[in-house]
């Protein structure tokens, strides 16, 4: 079954944890066992699964991005957001997890992330639930 999410982003670059926003999705499925697809259907974001009990590592994280690929260096891509597309290329527009007793398989510190370069803009997270069936 293939679910979204409404995420509204509220700066041009930011890291927002949607972990709970997912956790609540599969719960309403009573999906036990399987596998969640998180995909973001956008040129100028991300998703990624990283520390979610320190800000700081957010903060880090943006800060190596905007140093990797600058805002404004000499792109040739005519809307100005060509750092927008670089970084979420970088960064990737999926991500796996998977499911067990009815619960988010992650390590201790981990949540899942969309990753705006380019807002704020309203965006859409896609989950694909896949149920495991055994036989």
């Amino acid at each position: 079954m293939l679910k979204r999410l409404e995420v509204k982003t509220t700066s041009r670059i930011q890291l927002i944890d949607i972990t709970t926003n997912i956790r609540a999705l599969l719960r309403s499925e009573n999906m036990s066992s399987g596998i969640i697809v998180v995909y973001v259907p956008h040129t100028t974001c991300g998703v990624t699964i990283n520390e979610n009990a320190d800000p700081a590592v957010k903060e880090d994280i943006i800060e190596v991005f905007d140093r990797l690929v600058p805002e404004n260096a000499n792109y040739r891509h005519l809307e100005g957001n060509s750092d927008a597309h670089i970084k979420s290329s970088i960064m990737g527009s999926s991500v796996n997890v998977f499911v067990e007793s009815g619960a988010l398989v992650l390590g201790t510190w981990q949540g899942v992330f969309l990753a705006e370069f380019d807002g704020p803009r309203k965006r859409s997270v896609l989950l694909k639930m896949v149920a495991d069936h055994l036989d």
